[in-house]
């Protein structure tokens, strides 16, 4: 099971993430997760602006649970 890490600001996304089958975590920026979900209020919330990732990282703001959940399954990350 794929596990998602999210800001606590984002209830919402972390409910629908639950109800959707994940396996979903608060976001610390120290967890091991598959990806995370961030609120997009802090410009360098993870501290890795020289670090390349494969982690899918998705910027909340402006976006449905529903759109968030479509994001990671375009990135074939599901």
């Amino acid at each position: 099971m794929k596990t998602i890490a999210v800001e606590d600001t984002l209830g919402n996304v972390r409910d629908y993430l639950e109800k959707s089958g994940y396996k979903v975590v608060k976001f610390t920026g120290q967890e091991d997760a598959d990806a995370y979900v961030i609120s997009g209020m802090d410009d360098d919330v993870m501290g890795m602006q020289d670090i390349m990732t494969e982690v899918p990282v998705i910027d909340a703001d402006g976006k449905t649970p529903e759109e968030i959940l479509s994001s990671l399954r375009e990135m074939d990350w599901l």
